[in-house]
C-alpha cells in the first residue's frame, strides 16, 4: 500500500514511525513547514525534522523532540557570548539546520534539501514539505501578534489565543512531489496532529485541497483526542479560537468535505462525528509497538474502504 500522510507535530510525527515499520518505503509524509523560523543564521524547520529524527529512531522519546543524548557545546558558547538562545538547537540538529540554509542560500528547493537530509540519515520513508515558498503561522493573542515559536517557547502556549495567521500563504503552492504522491497514493492519512496549526497550514495551501479531492485514494483522519484529552501541546486553545468544539467531531468539522471516515479513540467519552463513518480503536501510541499498532489499524482501515 502507498500512503500519503499528512503531519506537523508529535502525534502524527509518531505514526509516521508507526507506518514506516509497515510501510517502508511506501510512506510519503506530507509536512507542515508554516511553523518554520530563521534563527542564528540557520533555517530550522521543526515539524519536517521532528519527522525525521522520529524515522530514524534517534528522537529523544521522553521529551517527544530533538535527539536523543545530544549535546548543546555550540548554543552554550554563544549564549556565554551574548547570543540569543530562545530557540535552542542541539548540536546534531543544528547540523541539519545549518545544511539546509547552505542549500538553500545556493538556490535549491527545501523540497531538495530535506531530500537530502533524508537520504543522509538513512531514512526509508519519503519526507516532503507542503511547499517550497516560505509560510510562516502568527497567533493572534490577548497580547498581541505572535510568530507561532515566540507563542510557544517564549509564551509557553499560555496567552490566550484569539486567532491564527497564515503569512504567505496566497502565494505557496503543493509541490509536483506533493502531488505525484496524491496522485499515486492508495490511502491519504490526516495524522492525529493539531488540526489548526499542523494539519491546517498543510490543507491551505492553495491546490491542496483540490489535489486530494482529485486523488483516487480515500481520506481518513486520525483524532487527536485520547480518552477525550490532548497529550501534548496547546490544541484546545486553538479549536477554541475558531469556535470549534474540544472533541473529534469539532476536528473533523475542520475537515469536512475533505475525509471519508475517521479514526477515534476507543475512550473517548464525547460523540463521534455525525454523518461521518468512525473506526473506534485504541489510539494511544504507547512505545513502538503501540505507534506500530495503530499504525496497523489505520491500514487496515483504510484497506475497507479501498475495497468498498
Amino acid at each position: 500500500m502507498r500512503v500519503a500522510l499528512l503531519t506537523g507535530g508529535t502525534g502524527g510525527a509518531k505514526l509516521a514511525a508507526g507506518m514506516q515499520e509497515e510501510l517502508g518505503g511506501g510512506l510519503t509524509v506530507i509536512a507542515n513547514t508554516a511553523d518554520d523560523v530563521e534563527t542564528l543564521g540557520v533555517h530550522v524547520s521543526p515539524d519536517p525534522d521532528l519527522v525525521t529524527y522520529w524515522l530514524t529512531g534517534e528522537i529523544d522519546e521522553e521529551r517527544g523532540w530533538g535527539i536523543r543524548d545530544d549535546t548543546y557545546t555550540v548554543m552554550e558558547r554563544l549564549a556565554d557570548i551574548g547570543a540569543p538562545n530562545w530557540f535552542s538547537l542541539s548540536d546534531r540538529d543544528l547540523a541539519t539546520c545549518l545544511y539546509r540554509r547552505e542549500f538553500l542560500s545556493a538556490g535549491g528547493r527545501q523540497t531538495d534539501a530535506q531530500a537530502q537530509i533524508s537520504r543522509g540519515l538513512g531514512v526509508q520513508a519519503t519526507v516532503l514539505p507542503m511547499c517550497d515558498e516560505a509560510v510562516r503561522t502568527h497567533v493572534l493573542t490577548e497580547h498581541g501578534r505572535r510568530e507561532l515559536q515566540e507563542f510557544l517557547i517564549l509564551d509557553a502556549g499560555k496567552p490566550r489565543v484569539d486567532g491564527v495567521e497564515l503569512d504567505g500563504i496566497a502565494e505557496a503552492r503543493p509541490t509536483s512531489e506533493v502531488l505525484n504522491a496524491f496522485r499515486t497514493a492508495d490511502l491519504i492519512v490526516l495524522g492525529p496532529s493539531n488540526p489548526v496549526i499542523s494539519i491546517g497550514p498543510i490543507l491551505a495551501v492553495p491546490g491542496m485541497r483540490e489535489a486530494i479531492d482529485a486523488s483516487p485514494a480515500p481520506v481518513v483522519a486520525v483524532s487527536p483526542y485520547v480518552a477525550g484529552q490532548i497529550l501534548k501541546g496547546p490544541t484546545n486553545k486553538f479549536m477554541e479560537a475558531l469556535g470549534r468544539p474540544t472533541t473529534s467531531a469539532g476536528v473533523a468539522s475542520l475537515y469536512a468535505g475533505l475525509i471519508d471516515a475517521m479514526i477515534v479513540d476507543e475512550g473517548d467519552p464525547d460523540p463521534p462525528p455525525a454523518d461521518l463513518p468512525t473506526l473506534t480503536a485504541k489510539t494511544l501510541m504507547d512505545g513502538a509497538g503501540g505507534r506500530v499498532r495503530l499504525a496497523r489499524t489505520v491500514l487496515d482501515y483504510g484497506q475497507t474502504l479501498i475495497d468498498a
